[in-house]
């Protein structure tokens, strides 16, 4: 079965936007960044559930990563992997994926499922609506 023009347009997404949140964080390549980059793609709406089950809203997510700028010197790293549709309709799909994650030599793993729909200006096509992410135990 052929991959559908918006599942593409929301892998692409989940990969660009995981780039920005490598390069948002370093020190090194921070100042390079445009934040209206992230702010463009959070749907209005949106609604964020992290490991911890807390509920966040657009202004929750957006403030988070504004903040953490800079945090880390080039030990921040995240692959993206396993990326799947799990539903679509019209101009909204749900994919799956995992995100590894380490920090500062410390790996992580996490499956997350996001709702995007379609959006003429965000820079994928795409904006996030929900994401739901949860821990994998990681082999170490």
């Amino acid at each position: 079965m052929s991959e559908s023009p918006l599942f593409i347009r929301a892998r692409d997404e989940v990969v660009s936007l995981h780039e920005f949140f490598v390069a948002w964080y370093d020190k090194k390549t921070a100042d390079a960044i445009d934040f209206d980059r992230f702010d463009k793609v959070m749907g209005p709406g949106i609604q964020m559930i992290p490991p911890s089950g807390d509920m966040l809203d657009r202004d929750a997510v957006v403030s988070y990563v504004r903040n953490n700028r800079a945090t880390f010197d080039g030990d921040y790293a995240i692959e993206i992997a396993d990326v799947q549709s799990a539903w679509e309709a019209g101009s909204a799909i749900v994919i799956t994926y995992i995100e590894k994650q380490e920090r500062r030599g410390v790996k992580t793993a996490r499956r997350a499922s996001a709702l995007f729909v379609e959006s003429s200006s965000a820079p994928n096509g795409v904006e996030w609506r929900h994401l739901h992410e949860t821990w994998m135990q990681t082999a170490e």
